[in-house]
């Protein structure tokens, strides 16, 4: 099975009939069978959050929720803040997916680790400590720093990925150095095989820490040839796990969706809905035109 979404799904309003859709999530779902959810990684969301998601989605549609920020590190200095313990920080986040998984619609929870988190013994350690405190929940692991994939390190790392049990994410991001990794298709866990396309803008990828970083970072438009070429690994990929989850994260300049559909539309599968045809684009509301000379 092959599941195409985005990551996230407040900022795509070429799926929306109206500019202000009261429930987009709903709307999202009659476009894209699966989404991943990046508001709980800069804070872990109430229960009943994620409850309203399971109610106003399909039976079949499949989250990916994105660890929080203080379980991967990136909150560098407390990392558990404004929880008392890295415990109740787990226990709480816990219970924040609780709602998706009772439902079956949990696919996994992303562990994106920051690009300082580099390949050392202490790190692996703390993979093995993260993954432990999951428990039995899915859990996919992804790098932004290259020395986990260095030669002579990444046939270990993906060795260590399966042994532990996690989801392997093969990304396909800008090579800009160390903060970025390269394509690496493989598959550690035969229920699910994870792809995020984050797009290739190297420029963007840098600019970390600029006034527009949001704006530049995921600007990129994939074409047809490089969405084949990654309709040729999915393929591959997909004879080793029974499923295969791509979610686009290149929504900058809001390519993601046109890229989810046109790449819906080369693996032959159909939206939800069951048709391609886009909703219209919102009329302008009217401006009431002045009479110049009319000044009573």
């Amino acid at each position: 099975m092959i599941r195409i979404g985005l990551c996230g799904w407040g900022d795509h309003p070429t799926l929306y009939k109206e500019a202000k859709e009261k429930n987009k999530l709903a709307a999202y779902a009659n476009w894209f069978p699966a989404v991943e959810v990046d508001s709980s990684f800069y804070a872990v969301q109430a229960p009943k959050l994620a409850e309203k998601w399971a109610s106003e989605t399909p039976a079949d549609f499949r989250f990916v929720v994105k660890a929080y920020q203080g379980m991967t590190g990136h909150s560098r200095g407390g990392a558990h803040k404004p929880f008392e313990s890295e415990d109740a920080m787990y226990k709480a986040f816990h219970e924040s997916i609780e709602p998706i998984r009772a439902a079956g619609k949990l696919d996994a929870v992303l562990f994106q680790y920051p690009p300082w988190f580099t390949c050392t013994r202490f790190n692996v350690e703390e993979l093995r400590t993260a993954k432990r405190r999951m428990a039995d929940i899915p859990c996919a692991l992804e790098f932004r720093n290259q020395s986990w994939y260095a030669p002579g390190t990444r046939e270990r790392t993906i060795e260590f990925t399966k042994r532990e049990g996690w989801i392997h994410t093969v990304c396909d991001e800008p090579q800009a150095g160390e903060g970025s990794v390269p394509i690496v298709e493989a598959v550690t866990d035969e229920g699910m095989a994870l792809i995020r396309l984050h797009g290739r803008n190297v420029s963007g990828w840098n600019s970390a820490g600029q006034p527009n970083w949001r704006d530049v970072r995921y600007l990129y438009r994939y074409g047809e040839e490089e969405l084949t070429e990654w309709g040729e690994r999915i393929d591959r990929l997909a004879r080793e796990a029974s499923r295969v989850v791509v979610l686009f994260n290149n929504n900058s300049g809001g390519d993601a969706a046109d890229n989810g559909l046109e790449l819906m539309r080369m693996l032959g599968m159909t939206p939800p809905r069951g048709s391609f045809e886009r909703p219209a684009a919102p009329e302008p509301e009217p401006v009431e035109q002045m009479d110049l000379f009319d000044l009573t």
